[in-house]
C-alpha cells in the first residue's frame, strides 16, 4: 500500500472524503508511555487544527498538569497522518503537546523531550543523527484474569500453547482437543509450526506494520518462553521516528491480537520460571552520512563508541528508572533467564548489559545494544535518556572498563561483586535517578520538573501500591509461622 503524504489540512480532508473517512483520531503519549486519544470529525480538520491544536484537560492525564493549570493543547503532526486499520472510516495522527499560555512545547511531553535530545546531539557537533533499533518482545495469551481487594488477590494467564496445558483433558464430541505440540519452558526459540502456533498472527502484525504504516520490518519469530512469547524486529531509524514507531508497533500488536480473539501484553515478566520480555535497544551516532561508532578499538568500535558505552554504564542505574520502569521489570532482571543484570561491555556475549553485535563487519552495522530495557518503558524518554548518557560519556571520556568475555552469570561471586549491576528494584532505580540526573539536564532536554514528576508518579503509582499489598506467595511462606 502506498503511504499517503499530506502537506496541509486540505490534503487530509480530500483524502478523508475520497476514502470514506469521517474521523481523525489524535493520539498522544502520557508520561508513563501509554497512548491516549481524542477524535474529531472531518468538519474540524483544518489548518488551525494543525497549527494551533485542539484543547484537552491536562490534569486528567497521568503525570501531567495539576487541576488549577489543566488547559493544554494537542497539535497534530501532519507528517504522521495515516489510515487506522482497526477502526472503520478513521485516520490516525500523532500529536505534540503545547502550553496554551506560553505557546511553548510542553516540558513534560515525552515527544518534545525526544525532539530536544535530537537537537542537543546536533548542537554538540559530535553528530547530526542517532539511529535506534529496538527489539520489542511481547506475549500473546488466550486469556488473562486478575483481581485484587482487601481480602483477596490473584492473577491467571493462559495460552493453549503453554506447556502447562500438556495434560489438558478438554474434549469435543468425544475427541480430546489436546494435540500435545507445545514449546517447553525456555525452548520456544525458533520452532516451526505446529509447535509455533502464532506464525499467522505475527505475519499479520508484520503486514500491518509494513503495508499500512510503512514501518520496515527485519524479521519476526517465536521467542524463548512457552505460552506465546514473540518478537518483531523493526529496521533502525532516527530517534523520534523510531519512538513513534514503537508506539505504533504496540498499537498494532495489541489490536491484531484482539482481532484473533487473543490478548497481547508487553509486561516484562508475566510468567514464573520462564524468560521475560525485554527491549534490546541498538544505537549509534552518525555525521554527514558516516557511522561514527566503527573504528579500530575493541570489537571494531571507535574510541567515541567506547566512551558512549562508558556513559551508559556510568549512568546505568539511573537509566533503569526510565528503561525498566515497573516493579515487574525487576522480576525479569534476575540471573538465569538471559536478562542482563551486570552493567558491563562485551562482544557477542548476551549476558552483558552493553553488547556489541558481531554479525557483520560493515562499518554501518557497528552499534551498541543496551539489553536491560523492557517495553513497558516510554520510548521517547528512554531513547532520549540513553542518548544523553552516551553523550555524557563521550564528553567526559568515560571508560567502559575491561570487556568481559566469560559468561557473566557464571562468574564467581567475588568477581561479580566488583562489577556494577542494575538495580534490584524499581525503588532502587528511582533513588539512583534522583541522585544522578545532571547529565539529563544538559541542553534543557529534560527538566528538573519533568524528572521530579516521573519519580513522584512512579513512587506513588507503582512502588507504594505493590509494597502495601500482601503477595499471594507470602501466604505459602509465612501463614503458618
Amino acid at each position: 500500500m502506498t503511504q499517503p503524504q499530506f502537506k496541509n489540512a486540505s490534503d487530509v480532508v480530500k483524502y478523508m472524503e475520497s476514502n470514506s473517512c469521517d474521523i481523525l483520531d489524535i493520539k498522544f503519549t502520557d508520561l508513563p508511555g501509554t497512548w491516549q486519544h481524542v477524535s474529531v470529525p472531518t468538519s474540524e480538520v483544518n489548518d488551525d487544527l494543525f497549527d494551533k491544536g485542539t484543547g484537552f484537560d491536562g490534569s486528567s492525564i497521568r503525570g501531567f498538569q495539576s487541576i488549577e493549570e489543566s488547559d493544554m493543547l494537542l497539535v497534530p503532526d501532519i507528517t504522521t497522518v495515516n489510515v487506522d486499520p482497526f477502526e472503520s472510516g478513521q485516520l490516525t495522527v500523532i500529536a505534540d503537546i503545547r502550553d496554551p499560555l506560553s505557546g511553548e512545547n510542553y516540558e513534560k511531553d515525552p515527544r518534545n523531550i525526544a525532539k530536544k535530545a535530537e537537537a542537543y546531539l546536533k548542537s554538540t557537533g559530535l553528530g547530526d543523527n542517532s539511529f535506534w533499533g529496538p527489539e520489542v518482545e511481547f506475549f500473546i495469551f488466550d486469556s488473562v484474569r486478575f483481581s485484587y481487594g482487601a481480602n483477596h488477590s490473584f492473577h491467571s494467564v493462559d495460552s493453549d500453547e503453554g506447556i502447562w496445558n500438556s495434560g489438558d483433558e478438554t474434549m469435543l464430541d468425544g475427541i480430546t482437543l489436546n494435540k500435545g505440540m507445545r514449546p517447553r519452558h525456555k525452548e520456544g526459540y525458533f520452532p516451526v509450526p505446529p509447535v509455533d502456533t502464532q506464525q499467522e498472527i505475527r505475519s499479520e502484525m508484520v503486514r500491518t506494520l509494513v503495508d499500512v504504516f510503512g514501518i520496515p520490518v527485519e524479521k519476526h519469530h517465536h521467542e524463548v518462553a512457552t505460552g506465546g512469547q514473540a518478537e518483531i524486529d523493526i529496521v533502525f531509524d532516527t530517534l523520534l521516528t523510531t519512538a513513534d514507531r514503537v508506539m505504533l508497533y504496540k498499537y498494532v500488536v495489541k489490536n491484531v491480537a484482539r482481532k484473533y480473539g487473543k490478548v497481547a501484553t508487553f509486561m516484562p515478566k508475566p510468567l514464573f520460571n520462564d524468560n521475560g520480555t525485554g527491549m534490546h535497544t541498538h544505537q549509534s551516532i552518525w555525521k554527514d552520512g558516516v557511522p561514527l561508532f566503527a573504528g579500530s578499538e575493541y570489537a571494531g568500535m571507535s574510541k567515541m563508541a567506547l566512551n558512549y558505552i562508558g556513559g551508559l554504564i556510568k549512568h546505568g542505574k539511573a537509566l533503569m528508572a526510565l528503561a525498566a520502569p515497573t516493579t515487574n521489570s525487576y522480576k525479569r532482571l534476575t540471573p538465569g533467564f538471559e536478562a542482563p543484570t551486570i552493567l558491563a561491555l562485551s562482544a557477542r556475549n548476551r549476558s552483558a548489559a552493553c553488547r556489541i553485535p558481531m554479525y557483520f563487519q560493515n562499518p554501518k552495522a557497528k552499534r551498541v545494544e543496551f539489553r536491560s530495557a523492557d517495553p513497558t518503558c516510554n520510548p521517547y524518554l528512554t531513547f532520549a535518556a540513553m542518548l544523553m548518557a552516551g553523550l555524557d560519556g563521550i564528553d567526559n571520556g568515560y571508560d567502559p572498563g575491561e570487556p568481559l568475555e566469560a559468561d557473566l552469570f557464571e562468574l564467581p561471586a567475588s568477581e561479580v561483586a566488583k562489577l556494577p549491576q542494575v538495580p534490584s528494584s524499581l525503588e532502587e532505580a528511582l533513588n539512583a535517578l534522583e541522585a544522578d540526573h545532571e547529565f539529563l539536564l544538559k541542553g534543557g532536554v529534560f527538566t528538573e520538573s519533568a524528572i521530579r514528576a516521573w519519580i513522584d508518579f512512579k513512587r506513588e503509582n507503582d512502588v507504594d501500591p505493590v509494597r502495601l499489598r500482601p503477595h499471594p506467595y507470602e501466604y505459602y511462606l509465612s501463614f503458618d509461622s
